[in-house]
């Protein structure tokens, strides 16, 4: 009796000490400051309630967000247990040691790939690309699109005069070409005794702004990567005429249908101007979307949600964003972070996720029959999916990144050289970058 007694006790104080570890363990998730950082802090009481895990979080804003994190990752930071990193970063978060291969772990959980939309399997979570090697859950799926003033369009005065001076009815732009007159009409134009202007692009410099901004139209003009047929085989491909096109056209909608003082612009640039009623058109990532139609100003049938226009040949593709959730290597408590990922995969989490203003990548969520109907914008946030393509993932992302964004804004926002010169010159940066690689 008394040694079942002790037994019985013994167990016990194996429970509880298994409680009191699990209830002081912490996890800190590394992710960029926006609003759906503020969602998933929200979300992720749900998993401490669960779990018996508390939850920190490390938000930098978007535009120190990779310097700040690439950072803490190449010095081998212990700062992270769970990092939502960029889509390009993959790269060198599998071949740099930064991420913890995610293939078992996937399969002693019964988690599949094939359960998440592909675009973001392959944009969030491979590497190398096309290859069945998972270094993150697809957490946040994102792409570029436009924003348009719904409530300016279906003015009977607007949409005459626009008629008068274009012949065409004032409808939402499904071509570049299209865009720039609709652009090029509300410039300058006053409305509500207030001078209003084209279209928000983005420009900025420091980060990755006019990189997403440019690569969103140029993806529809032809720009390729390299040769289909040859990798980083890219004379022709980055600088094809179709290419000097696309960068040609970008320039001309920033000289031509911009606000004042938009030559470092990108999210919050994008923003601002539209919900204070600057423009009539706003290039930005989906992840804005939940926010204008709460907005007092924007919001309330005020806005419509535009897929990335087709290019002078049909083409039409569109900048992917958003990130895959991966667990650091460097940090003490995978066992922990794994949990975090495995309770996120599941549907009932991804659906309430979707409900708080998370991008969803499930295919459960989004194919669910009444998904398209859930959001004014959730059908177009589905096409725009459908059509992504995304920059380099290589893990020399940074210094080519930093290339793009000099070359383009110094002939888009400077005015420096020809749009031939700048993409010639890119080729020439990313040869080299790939020759130090030992890729060419």
């Amino acid at each position: 009796m008394k040694r079942t007694t002790l037994a019985a006790s013994a167990a016990l104080a194996l429970v509880w000490a298994a409680q009191a570890n699990a209830q002081t363990t912490e996890l800190t998730l590394c992710w960029a400051a926006w609003d759906p950082a503020n969602a998933l802090v929200e979300l992720s009481k749900d998993f401490e309630a669960q779990s018996g895990i508390k939850m920190n979080f490390e938000f930098v804003p978007w535009p120190n967000f990779a310097d700040r994190m690439l950072n803490e990752l190449n010095s081998g930071g212990k700062l992270c247990d769970l990092m939502i990193g960029d889509s390009q970063w993959i790269g060198a978060g599998a071949e740099s040691g930064h991420y913890v291969k995610l293939n078992d772990f996937f399969d002693a959980n019964a988690i599949s790939m094939d359960a998440f939309v592909p675009a973001t399997v392959t944009g969030y979570s491979e590497w190398p690309k096309g290859t069945p090697n998972y270094w993150s859950l697809p957490a946040f799926g994102d792409v570029v699109g436009w924003t348009y003033r719904k409530d300016w369009f279906e003015r009977p005065e607007i949409a005459t005069a626009f008629k008068e001076k274009t012949g065409r009815d004032l409808t939402p732009p499904a071509t570049f070409a299209e865009l720039k007159e609709v652009a090029e009409f509300f410039q300058g134009r006053e409305i509500d005794g207030k001078t209003v202007y084209g279209a928000s692009i983005y420009t900025e410099r420091g980060s990755e702004g006019i990189t997403m901004g440019v690569m969103d139209v140029l993806y529809s003009f032809g720009f390729k990567y390299e040769n289909p047929d040859k990798p980083y085989d890219m004379a022709g491909f980055v600088n094809s005429p179709g290419a000097v096109a696309g960068l040609e056209f970008y320039k001309s909608l920033y000289d031509c249908c911009t606000p004042p003082g938009m030559s470092n612009a990108y999210m919050g640039e994008g923003i601002d101007a539209y919900k204070s009623g600057q423009v009539a058109m706003q290039m930005n990532f989906a992840f804005t979307w939940p926010g204008f139609e709460v907005d007092p100003n924007v919001g309330g049938g005020k806005t419509g949600y535009l897929v990335n226009p087709a290019g002078p040949d049909g083409e039409r593709f569109a900048q992917l964003g958003g990130q895959g959730i991966s667990v650091v290597s460097y940090s003490e408590k995978q066992d922990a972070a794994l949990e975090y990922i495995k309770w996120f995969a599941q549907a009932e989490v991804q659906q309430k996720w979707w409900s708080m203003g998370g991008f969803s990548c499930l295919r459960a969520v989004v194919e669910d029959p009444a998904f398209a109907s859930s959001q004014p914008y959730a059908q177009t946030f589905l096409d725009s999916m459908a059509i992504v393509k995304d920059f380099w993932a290589e893990p020399s992302y940074a210094t080519l990144l930093a290339d793009s964004q000099k070359r383009f804004h110094d002939y888009v926002v400077a005015g420096t050289g020809t749009a031939q010169e700048a993409l010639d010159g890119l080729v020439a940066d990313w040869t080299v970058t790939f020759e130090d690689d030992g890729k060419l």
